[in-house]
């Protein structure tokens, strides 16, 4: 479903990212750790399209978008969220939903004319808020949800513009200790049955361990690994390369 091929970014003579190959199956969910600076969300903005690779493709469904802007991406399927929670606080939480699934669907984003009105649309937006446990909360301000509830928000803003990939890049950031068991429960139902892949950078390894079918690991920029959790965790060049920096 997606896949990179010697993906490479450099400044100048430093590689950012080092020809990275990565292959992403429907319903598959794949795990990216590393250490800080190993370059996993400067692999997602490679992936994305905000920045633009040195060297290689990337390549969603046979289709190399490596030269398509961010948006272009999205309507093809790609989606993703960010490291720091980008949710309109002024609006309600159902509101913000909703400017999402018109966004998407190219819709009027006029709040007081459509999205009022539009059937399709708010029953689009309650289906996706629903889907991450935020149904009873539409109404609320999003600038007054707690930061758990602000990233299943941003899950719910990406499953508005229907992805067949996701990319999350470090969704437990922030999230209190309580607030993950919830969190973990709502991403590992975004697989399932819907053949929607997802890729997803994280450094709590409790979860990634949970989550993940597979891992990649990166270390200065390159893959170090990508095999099945229990490979990876044994892997003595892994342990210490990462996961003993890390414990």
């Amino acid at each position: 479903m997606l896949a990179t091929r010697g993906l490479t970014w450099r400044i100048g003579e430093v590689a950012i990212v080092d020809s990275v190959y990565l292959d992403l199956a429907p319903g598959e969910f794949l795990g990216v750790i590393g250490p800080n600076g190993a370059g996993k969300t400067s692999l997602f903005n490679l992936i994305t399209g905000l920045r633009r690779a040195t060297e290689g493709r990337v390549v969603l469904d046979g289709q190399d978008i490596g030269a398509l802007p961010p948006h272009r991406r999205a309507r093809l399927g790609l989606g993703r969220t960010f490291q720091a929670s980008s949710v309109f606080g002024s609006l309600s939480v159902r509101e913000n939903v909703r400017l999402a699934v018109q966004a998407h669907r190219g819709g009027s984003m006029a709040l007081w004319r459509r999205a009022a009105a539009d059937r399709e649309v708010a029953a689009a937006a309650d289906a996706a808020l629903d889907r991450v446990g935020l149904a009873h909360r539409g109404t609320a301000l999003a600038g007054t949800l707690a930061h758990g509830e602000k990233r299943k928000l941003e899950i719910a803003l990406l499953l508005a513009g229907e992805p067949r990939v996701m990319l999350l890049d470090e969704p437990m950031a922030g999230v209190s200790a309580e607030d993950v068991p919830e969190l973990v429960a709502v991403i590992k139902s975004l697989t399932g049955d819907s053949g929607r892949a997802v890729l997803m950078v994280e450094h709590h390894m409790d979860v990634i361990l949970e989550l993940a079918d597979r891992i990649a690991v990166m270390h200065h920029g390159a893959l170090l690994a990508c095999d099945t959790p229990e490979t990876v965790m044994a892997n003595p060049t892994v342990q210490e390369a990462y996961l003993g920096e890390s414990l």
